[in-house]
């Protein structure tokens, strides 16, 4: 299953962030129009063509400028997100961990990375949902029980070496207010969304500290920017995953003299797998139902990279979630109440957990 081209049209359809790409691409895109620029400043023909079509060459400036803004900002973003440091990755050696790697997001992500010929374990409770080529290995973790990530995380180091990319995917939701909740349904959300990422963190963070090289890749969810009814404990526990990703970010280079660690953070919308059984589908072009393999995509690209990066999906997601908290008090209202439509048939991810049984 190859990573498909950027080019490709999306598993989704034609969306908005379709119109939107392919705005950026083209009349957005400082490649194409500063050559065109050029052109009609320096050249006696160019010059010709612009006197003649003022209005038009006056948008292509305009174009232009906005374009490069764009494009410094972006430069900006990647050179701050990573230290303003480069690093090389050998993909012969590196070593992967995965959690919730059986299905999903995550056996996408897994099986991409396993095609490159890197080895990849795989925490998770379920068993395995495909057939494992040999550079995966599957170690069977209760992600909520901070002694069972101990032990798995020293079996990992022993049989494969100590990891260098850490992937926290996993993830678990259930449809319930904050009344009908149970503590054990809250502290399970948590356990595996949130403080589990802090137990893996301790595990395997020192020894890339110690080696100044590896990457941290949190899943998030644009839930832990805008908070619908009936999944609240969800939400929070997603936008407390957000919150360790920037702290993490922030103590890497200052607290560990790191700098050439990599943070990954994914913020993506609704995604056809179990976790997000029985949600809305959305109107299909402003809001929809993203594939498992796109979201899995992305994260094999910024994994393979080897570089930090925000990813947001989809990525008209930036113009509002992302922002929600900066609009007026009653706009934020209106759009969190109106997300209980969406979520009146949800049941999301009913997977239980040995944590559960004690």
């Amino acid at each position: 299953m190859p990573i498909r081209s950027n080019w490709s049209l999306a598993r989704e359809g034609i969306t908005f962030d379709t119109v939107v790409n392919l705005i950026t691409s083209t009349a957005l895109n400082p490649h194409l129009t500063l050559p065109l620029y050029l052109l009609g400043k320096y050249t006696a023909k160019g010059q010709e063509i612009a006197g003649q079509n003022g209005k038009i060459f006056d948008r292509l400036k305009i174009a232009l400028a906005i374009g490069a803004i764009r494009a410094a900002s972006s430069w900006l973003d990647k050179a701050v997100l990573n230290n303003f440091k480069s690093d090389v990755y050998d993909w012969n050696k590196e070593v992967v961990v995965v959690t919730g790697g059986s299905d999903g997001i995550g056996k996408i992500v897994t099986l991409l990375l396993a095609e490159k010929g890197i080895k990849v374990a795989v925490l998770d409770i379920q068993p395995l949902t495909f057939t494992a080529p040999r550079n995966v290995h599957y170690f069977n973790c209760d992600l909520a029980n901070a002694s069972a990530i101990t032990e798995t995380a020293q079996e990992i180091t022993a049989k494969l070496g100590a990891p260098t990319v850490l992937i926290n995917n996993a993830g678990f939701a259930r449809k319930q207010s904050i009344v009908e909740s149970s503590p054990k349904a809250v502290d399970l959300t948590f356990a595996i969304n949130t403080v589990a990422h802090y137990h893996l963190a301790r595990e395997f963070l020192p020894s890339m500290i110690k080696n100044n090289h590896g990457m941290v890749v949190t899943v998030a969810s644009l839930a832990g920017h805008v908070t619908a009814p009936n999944m609240v404990d969800y939400a929070a526990s997603k936008a407390a995953a957000v919150a360790f990703h920037e702290g993490l970010s922030a103590e890497i280079p200052t607290l560990y003299k790191a700098p050439k660690i990599r943070t990954v953070l994914v913020c993506q919308g609704y995604t056809k797998t179990p976790l997000f059984e029985g949600f809305a589908k959305g109107d299909g072009f402003m809001q929809y139902m993203l594939y498992p393999e796109t979201v899995g995509e992305e994260i094999a690209k910024a994994v393979l990279s080897g570089r930090s990066n925000y990813i947001v999906l989809p990525a008209n997601s930036w113009g509002v979630a992302m922002k929600l908290r900066a609009l007026p008090l009653w706009l934020q209202g209106h759009m969190r109440k109106d997300l209980v439509k969406v979520m009146a048939q949800f049941r999301g991810r009913q997977v239980e957990q040995p944590s559960e049984k004690s």
